[in-house]
């Protein structure tokens, strides 16, 4: 059994990841920005924890709870988030700043006191959920401050990878294409959501990075496409 925490607990993706590391029969902590009642609320092996992760202070207090009451995280997979659209000529700073709090801030919040305890476990298997957008920035011509926050979580990974060395700690970084979530649908409709990726297909490729199978794997980029 594994000790697991996801943040961004209350979305789609990280619901899904919940579900499937507790079937799986882990132990798993979620992190949301509210503590309204999720699907799994009241499941002997979950625990919820609120906090705006945006905040390091914050996440940090939330963090030593946690990290008391289960002494250990092998896997913590980082899934807070949020998508703003936006060319560069209608792109101000300010909404710059709000995708990084967002989508870097949340993210590296967490990951830099959770990289540093696996380094001293020896052990561990730490997730970023990056986007295509992050990955080329080409393709962030209608999204660029969600490119630009998205894409530093690749170099946060290359660079924690980089300092793990040959210690048993892998930093991941997710790439999905769009996800098939219900919001999505309701802000495509047109769109052919066969070719999308679903919520449970990422929790699979996910779980399977932390198994013995892919021990060997260091720095992952998983693109999870689909035919999107």
């Amino acid at each position: 059994m594994k000790n697991v925490l996801v943040s961004g607990a209350s979305g789609q993706l990280g619901q899904a990841v919940i579900n499937h590391f507790l079937n799986e029969e882990n132990q798993v902590a979620g992190i949301a920005g509210s503590n309204k009642a999720l699907p799994f609320s009241g499941h002997p092996r979950y625990l919820h924890y609120q906090a705006d992760l945006r905040n390091e202070t914050a996440a940090a207090e939330v963090l030593t709870k946690l990290t008391g009451q289960c002494q250990r995280i092998d896997v913590a997979v980082l899934t807070a988030g949020g998508y703003a659209g936006g060319k560069l000529a209608g792109t101000g700073s300010a909404s710059i700043h709000e995708q990084l709090q967002l989508n870097f801030d949340t993210a590296y919040n967490l990951a830099r006191p959770l990289w540093l305890q696996m380094m001293t476990q020896g052990y561990g298997r730490l997730f970023l959920i990056g986007s295509r957008p992050g990955l080329n920035i080409e393709q962030a011509h209608g999204s660029l401050a969600y490119g630009l926050s998205k894409s530093l979580l690749f170099r946060l990974a290359e660079l924690l990878n980089h300092d793990a060395g040959t210690a048993n700690v892998v930093t991941s970084v997710v790439v999905p294409s769009t996800i098939d979530t219900p919001p999505n649908r309701q802000a495509m409709p047109d769109a052919d959501f066969t070719k999308w990726v679903k919520p449970e297909a990422i929790a699979a490729l996910i779980a399977y990075h932390c198994s013995e199978a892919a021990d060997a794997l260091r720095a992952p980029i998983i693109k999870a496409y689909n035919a999107a």
